[in-house]
C-alpha cells in the first residue's frame, strides 16, 4: 500500500470507524463534562443554601483536580493494560454515582472530622465529594485520546479529536439551559432543592452510558467484529507506518518522563487550563452579574449557550484546517493568544454585558481551539506505554490549573469584590502557554 496517497478504500474505512466511534465517545464526554462543571450552576443556589463563601466555592470547585492529578497516570496505564472497554465503563459508572451523591451535601454530620479541617459539615462534604469525583473521573479524557491513537493515524487525529472535544462546548450549550431549567422549575419538588435535583438528574446519564460502554465499545480494531479482515489490515498497516515515523519518542513508561517535550507540553497545558476552568466554573456567576435576575436561572443558562455555541463551530473549523495543512503549533498557540485577549476584555469590561459576552466567547473559542489541536503534538512522538503515560501526565499536570484558576478567582473576589486582577494574571499565563508551544522543536507530524 502506498502510504503517501491513501486509497478510496482507506478513506472509506476511516469514515466507517469515525461514524462508529466518534458519536458514541462524544456522548460519553458530554455527560462527563457536565458532571464536572455543573457545580457552576449549582453554586447560584447552593452557595446561599449552604452558606458557602466565594473562597470556599472556588476551592471546592478546584479540589476536583487534585484527585484527578493523583490518579490520572495510574488510571491511563491500567486502561492500556486491561482494555478501554472495561476501564472507561468503570470510570463512568463511579463518577455518575459520586455526582449523584451531591444530593446529600447538607445531610451528613461529620462532627469532629469537619472541625479538624476548620470546615462546616456541608463544606467538608462538598470538598470530599469534589475530590472523589476527580479521583473517579481520572483517566477518562486522556484514555480517550490514547484510544483514538489505536484507530487513527496522526494525519487524521486532529479533526477526530476536535469532533470528540466539541462535546466540551455542546455539554455547555445543552447543559447550561437544562441546568438552569432544572434549578428553576424543580426547586422544592418532592422536598429537594433545585441544586439537588441538578446533581441527581445529571449524574444518572453517566451510569447509563457506562453500562453501554461495556456493551458497545471495542478495545481496538483487532476486536471490532463490524470491520472486515481487509479493513482491519488496512488500519493495522497505516497505524504501524505512523508509529514507525514518530520522531525521537520512546515507547515505554520511563521514556515519557525523560522527554523534555512532555514536560514543556504539560506546562503549556497548565497555562491553558488555569484560565479555562476559572472561566468555566465562574461563568454562570459572571453572566448573572451582567444584569440577570438572581432567580432567573434559565436565562443564565440561555446566555451561557452563546460563548459555547460559537466555540463549538470554531474548534471544528480550526481542527479541520489543521489536518488539511498539517500544521499544529501555530493553530494551538493562536488559540491561547485569542483567549488572552478575551481575558483582558473581561478585566477591563467589568459588568458591561456586550463586552463581557464577547470576552467570554473569545476565551471559550480560543481555549477549545487550543485543546483540539494541542493533542496532536504529544501523539506525534509518543507511542505504546509512553503514549499512555505521557498523555496522562500532560493532562494531569495541565489540569492542576483547574484547581488554581477557580480558587484564585474565589479568593480575589472575596478580598477585592472584583475579578479584574485575576483575569490579568490569567491572560499572562495564556500568552506564556502559547509561547511555549511555538518554541517547541518542530516535528514532522506536528
Amino acid at each position: 500500500m502506498n502510504h503517501s496517497t491513501p486509497t478510496q478504500f482507506e478513506h472509506d474505512t476511516f469514515k466507517l470507524v469515525a461514524r462508529r466511534l466518534i458519536p458514541f465517545l462524544f456522548v460519553c464526554y458530554i455527560v462527563a463534562f457536565l458532571d464536572r462543571v455543573n457545580v457552576g450552576f449549582a453554586k447560584l443556589q447552593m452557595a446561599t443554601d449552604l452558606h458557602l463563601s466565594d473562597s470556599v466555592y472556588g476551592f471546592g470547585a478546584g479540589i476536583f483536580f487534585i484527585g484527578y492529578f493523583i490518579f490520572e497516570v495510574p488510571s491511563n496505564i491500567i486502561l492500556e493494560k486491561v482494555g478501554a472497554r472495561r476501564w472507561i465503563a468503570r470510570i463512568m459508572i463511579t463518577w455518575g454515582v459520586i455526582s449523584s451523591a451531591f444530593v446529600f451535601t447538607n445531610s451528613i454530620a461529620w462532627g469532629a472530622i469537619a472541625k479538624a479541617f476548620n470546615c462546616t459539615d456541608a463544606e467538608f462534604t462538598f470538598y470530599l465529594l469534589r475530590f472523589l469525583l476527580g479521583v473517579s473521573e481520572a483517566g477518562f479524557f486522556p484514555g480517550v485520546i490514547l484510544y483514538l491513537t489505536y484507530w487513527f493515524p496522526s494525519s487524521r487525529r486532529a479533526k477526530m479529536t476536535a469532533l470528540f472535544m466539541t462535546a466540551v462546548a455542546i455539554a455547555n450549550v445543552v447543559g447550561a439551559p437544562v441546568s438552569g431549567a432544572i434549578m428553576q422549575y424543580m426547586h422544592n419538588f418532592s422536598g429537594l432543592r433545585g441544586w439537588q435535583w441538578l446533581f441527581l438528574l445529571e449524574g444518572l446519564p453517566s451510569i447509563i452510558m457506562g453500562v453501554l460502554v461495556l456493551l458497545l465499545l471495542d478495545n481496538g480494531p483487532a476486536n471490532a467484529k463490524w470491520l472486515t479482515t481487509q479493513q482491519r489490515d488496512t488500519l493495522a498497516q497505516r497505524l504501524h507506518h505512523d508509529n514507525q515515523h514518530k520522531q525521537g519518542g520512546g515507547h515505554n513508561f520511563i521514556s515519557a518522563f525523560q522527554d523534555g517535550r512532555v514536560w514543556a507540553l504539560a506546562i503549556a497545558y497548565f497555562c491553558a487550563m488555569v484560565g479555562f476552568y476559572a472561566v468555566n466554573f465562574w461563568m454562570p456567576t459572571m453572566i448573572q452579574e451582567l444584569g440577570v435576575d438572581s432567580t432567573d436561572f434559565l436565562k443564565v443558562g440561555l446566555l451561557s449557550m452563546i460563548p459555547w455555541g460559537v466555540a463549538a463551530v470554531v474548534m471544528v473549523v480550526v481542527g479541520s484546517h489543521a489536518d488539511r495543512t498539517g500544521e499544529r503549533r501555530w493553530h494551538a498557540a493562536s488559540g491561547m493568544f485569542i483567549s488572552a485577549v478575551g481575558m483582558i476584555m473581561l478585566a477591563i469590561a467589568g459588568k458591561q454585558p456586550i463586552y463581557g459576552m464577547i470576552g467570554l466567547t473569545l476565551i471559550t473559542s480560543g481555549t477549545l481551539t487550543f485543546m483540539c489541536t494541542f493533542w496532536s503534538l504529544p501523539t506525534a512522538f509518543l507511542s505504546g506505554t509512553a503514549a499512555a503515560a505521557g498523555i496522562a501526565w500532560i493532562n494531569s499536570v495541565g489540569n492542576l490549573g483547574g484547581h488554581f484558576g477557580p480558587d484564585m478567582i474565589g479568593r480575589i473576589r472575596e478580598s477585592t469584590n472584583s475579578s479584574a486582577v485575576a483575569f490579568v494574571v490569567l491572560a499572562g499565563l495564556a500568552v506564556v502557554g502559547g509561547a511555549i508551544i511555538l518554541l517547541l522543536p518542530k516535528a514532522k507530524q506536528a
